[in-house]
């Protein structure tokens, strides 16, 4: 299938190709997330799952089995898990933020509250675990579980980096491997590992994910300070807004010298914003070049996904998942 084909958006063609299986996984998480004695429960999950949302994180578990060859049940479960667990820390996240929108809807939280949002999160960790010990596989159910307190330890760790000037790069790559990179690259590891793949080929969809998410994340925070609102959904400099020291940031902070600094201080660190702050933000990350070098970075991510693949065998699913690392950087090229 040609990328004309999906009017060039890989993660459609990748849909159309695993319809069949993507409707199994649908039905088994409308299934697994209805509650006789909770009611809500299905009403929060639905008002989320219900959002539209490109469903990438499943789709990528069931590429990467269907890469490796794969004929079992038990890639429907694990892209159901992986969809529950990316929900369940949607929903946690939204009450963290303090977040009134989402996909352009309203939030759980703002519809119901933060307590129904915290714990229907807690149910779908719950209902993600028993699906995950269905398949009976052990390595699955430790990549899987490595992979949930990833996230967790990431959300941490952004509490207390996200507004201190002396947050570096490496300290941001942890975060985003965390918040993002991780359920990706569990995702595919999980496609190869319920497949039976060989280690060298679950390592290369590993490495795959871990790479994509990274560049997602990335473009992600470069957008914030160069994308269209009407297209990403965000007003430009929301980071700036909210304080959240992202990789265009922390490369203008490395850079900076003592007048540029105290301007960080004062806006990020301490919180004192005023007319025109976003504007010489702005002027600061472009005189020193933080966003084309942030746009690089993410250009090389999405690089280092495609080189992940290379010894995997030739399939229409591989030239997919290496036009969707492209894809992810398409908006900023």
């Amino acid at each position: 299938m040609s990328l004309d084909h999906a009017a060039h958006k890989p993660h459609e063609a990748l849909a159309a190709l695993l319809s069949g299986e993507m409707a199994e996984v649908n039905s088994l998480i409308a299934t697994r997330m209805a509650s006789e004695h909770a009611p809500r429960i299905p009403e929060v999950t639905a008002h989320l799952v219900g959002a539209g949302g490109k469903r990438l994180r499943p789709l990528l578990t069931l590429a990467a089995a269907k890469l490796c060859g794969y004929d079992g049940p038990y890639h429907i479960h694990l892209a159901a898990t992986v969809e529950f667990i990316h929900t369940a820390t949607l929903l946690h996240d939204d009450v963290v933020d303090e977040s009134a929108q989402r996909r352009g809807r309203p939030t759980a939280n703002l519809l119901w509250d933060n307590k129904s949002s915290v714990l229907v999160g807690d149910y779908l960790f719950s209902r993600s675990f028993q699906l995950m010990v269905e398949t009976g596989s052990l390595r699955v159910l430790d990549i899987l579980a490595n992979a949930s307190a990833t996230i967790a330890e990431g959300e941490v760790l952004q509490l207390t980096a996200a507004q201190d000037l002396a947050t570096d790069e490496s300290i941001y790559l942890q975060v985003v491997r965390g918040k993002t990179a991780a359920l990706f690259s569990a995702a595919t590891e999980v496609g190869g590992v319920i497949a039976g793949a060989d280690e060298a080929h679950v390592k290369a969809l590993f490495d795959y994910g871990d790479a994509l998410g990274i560049a997602f994340q990335i473009v992600d925070d470069l957008l914030d300070y160069q994308g269209d609102s009407a297209a990403t959904g965000k007003n430009v400099g929301d980071d700036f807004r909210e304080r959240k020291l992202t990789l265009p940031l922390i490369k203008a902070v490395a850079m900076a010298d003592a007048e540029e600094r105290a301007f960080w201080t004062r806006t990020i660190e301490k919180g004192k914003q005023q007319d025109g702050d976003l504007e010489h933000a702005l002027e600061l990350l472009n005189r020193h070049g933080a966003l084309e070098a942030t746009r690089e970075d993410a250009l090389a991510w999405a690089a280092k996904a495609k080189t992940a693949l290379a010894g995997m065998p030739d399939h229409q699913i591989k030239a997919l998942l290496i036009d969707l690392a492209d894809y992810v950087v398409a908006r900023i090229n």
